[in-house]
C-alpha cells in the first residue's frame, strides 16, 4: 500500500506540476499585462519553484561532453563495456590520456541515488585516468526472474568489474560502498587474484560505525531489524518490470535525507525564488541543477538494504571480523599489497570522523607506508567529491596515491599528508 500511495502522490503533483509550469510562461507572456508587473513576477516565480519541485524525474544523464587537460580540450567517449541485471559497468575515456594511462574503478553508492550524483568525481578524475564506474540499476526496473541481489553479491560485482577491467587496476569507494569494496579487496587478497586493486580509496564510508555515530548511525541502531522490515519494505506496483520484487524504495531515502537538513532545503528554495524574481536566471538554474539530481532517486534491493542496517550498522560485522562472504569469514589480514587511502570530511554529517579511518588499522598485515589518511577540513559529505575541495584539493592527493602506485613492484608510498585545509 505503501508504493502505491506514493504512486497516486506522484501522479497527481505531476499534473499539478504541469499546471504550474504552464501558467508560469502564460503570466510572464509579454502579451499578458500581469507580465510587465512586480505582481506579476512574483506569481511567476512561485509557480516556477512549486513546477520544478513537483515534476516527475527519471534517470540522470552523466552528460560529460568534454574535458580540459592542461589546456587543451578533448572528447569524451562513454560506454557500457559490461551489462549485468543489476548494474552496468560503464567506461570513460578521452584522445588526451597516454597509452599507460592508470586504470580507476569508481564503486558508486547503492543508497537511493543514481550513480550520476558522481559525475563531478569522474569528471575530475578522467582527466588523468581511464575511469569505470560501477551503473547501479533502479531495482524496480530489474525483472524478478533476475534473482535476489544482497551484499554477497554487491561483493561479487566488484570482483567481477574488477577481473573484466583486468590487473593493475585503482578502485575508489564513495561512501556506503566503501564496506563491501574493502571486503571484495580483502576476499581478492586472500585468493591473490592478480585483478585485486592497485590501490583502494575510501571516502566518507561507514566502515566502522562506532567512530562518531552520526544522526544516520542513530537511526539504523535504535530499533530493531524487524522495524525497517516491516515499515519501510514494500513491494515493488505491478506495471513495473520487478512487479512483486521487495525493496527499500528511493522516494523514503529522499525523504530521510531531506529531513536530515530540511531548514537548509527549504532555505536553498526561498533562494531560487527570491533569484527568480530578481531576473537571476543564472544562479535559479544552479540551484534547479542541483536538485535535479539530488531527487532523482532509484529503489534498492531490500536484501541488499537490510543486509547493510544488520552488517554495517547493528553489527560492526566488518571491523568486528564478523563479516561473511559466500559462507566463509573475511579476513582483512588478507590485504598485503592493496595500498589504502582513507579520506573524510571535518563537517561530514553522514559518516563521522574516524569511521573510515578505521580501515587503516584494520589492515593489520599492510605495511603502514601503504597506508595514507587525510582529513579534508571544513568540508562535508558530499564536498569530499563534488565542488572545488575535491577538484584542487582531494583529486590530486587520489592522483598522486595512484602514482605512487603504479604497479605491485613499486617502491613504498612517501609520508602520511597533513590533513587539507
Amino acid at each position: 500500500m505503501l508504493y502505491n500511495a506514493y504512486e497516486l502522490q506522484r501522479s497527481l503533483l505531476s499534473g499539478a506540476s504541469a499546471w504550474a509550469s504552464v501558467m508560469s510562461e502564460v503570466i510572464t507572456n509579454p502579451a499578458n499585462p500581469l507580465a510587465s508587473l512586480g505582481v506579476g513576477q512574483v506569481m511567476a516565480s512561485a509557480l516556477d519553484v512549486f513546477s520544478h519541485a513537483s515534476m516527475p524525474r527519471g534517470k540522470p544523464n552523466f552528460d560529460i561532453e568534454t574535458v580540459t587537460v592542461d589546456g587543451a580540450t578533448y572528447g569524451v567517449t562513454e560506454s557500457i563495456v559490461l551489462h549485468r541485471p543489476f548494474g552496468n559497468l560503464l567506461r570513460f575515456t578521452h584522445e588526451g590520456l597516454p597509452e599507460d594511462a592508470p586504470k580507476m574503478l569508481v564503486v558508486a553508492p547503492m543508497s537511493g541515488h543514481y550513480a550520476t550524483l558522481l559525475r563531478g568525481t569522474v569528471a575530475r578524475l578522467m582527466e588523468r585516468a581511464v575511469v569505470y564506474i560501477t551503473d547501479w540499476a533502479d531495482v524496480k526496473m530489474v525483472p524478478q526472474e533476475a534473482g535476489r541481489f544482497d551484499l554477497d553479491d554487491y561483493i561479487d560485482y566488484l570482483i567481477g568489474f574488477l577481473e573484466h577491467i583486468g590487473p593493475n587496476t585503482h578502485m575508489l569507494a564513495v561512501c556506503q560502498p566503501s564496506v563491501p569494496a574493502y571486503a571484495a579487496t580483502a576476499v581478492m587478497g586472500a585468493e591473490k587474484n592478480p585483478c585485486r586493486p592497485l590501490t583502494l580509496t575510501m571516502m566518507g564510508g561507514p566502515v566502522d560505525t562506532r567512530e562518531a555515530p552520526t544522526s544516520v548511525n542513530d537511526v539504523a541502531v535504535t530499533r530493531p531489524l524487524s522495524w525497517f522490515k516491516h515499515n519501510v519494505v514494500t513491494r515493488v506496483p505491478l506495471h513495473y518490470p520487478g512487479a512483486g520484487r521487495e525493496v527499500y524504495p528511493g522516494f523514503l531515502q529522499l525523504a530521510g535525507f531531506m529531513s536530515m537538513n530540511l531548514q537548509s532545503h527549504l532555505q536553498s528554495h526561498w533562494q531560487m525564488f527570491k533569484h527568480l524574481v530578481d531576473g537571476d536566471g543564472e544562479s535559479a538554474d544552479a540551484s534547479k541543477a542541483f536538485y535535479d539530481e539530488y531527487r532523482s532517486v532509484c529503489d534498492m534491493s531490500a536484501d541488499f538494504y537490510l543486509q547493510t542496517i544488520e552488517h554495517v550498522f547493528q553489527k560492526h560485522s566488518l571491523p568486528k571480523g564478523e563479516f561473511v562472504h559466500r559462507g566463509k569469514t573475511i579476513d582483512l589480514g588478507a590485504i598485503t599489497d592493496t595500498a589504502l587511502l582513507a579520506v573524510e570530511g571535518e563537517r561530514d554529517d553522514i559518516s563521522g570522523i574516524g569511521q573510515t579511518k578505521a580501515a587503516l588499522k584494520l589492515a593489520h598485515n599492510l605495511p603502514d607506508a601503504n597506508k595514507r589518511y587525510l582529513l579534508a577540513e571544513g568540508v562535508g559529505h558530499y564536498g569530499i567529491f563534488n565542488g572545488s575541495k575535491w577538484r584542487n584539493l582531494i583529486a590530486p592527493v587520489v592522483e598522486e596515491w595512484m602514482a605512487a602506485h603504479p604497479n605491485r613492484d613499486a617502491a613504498p608510498a612517501p609520508k602520511k599528508l597533513k590533513a587539507v585545509k
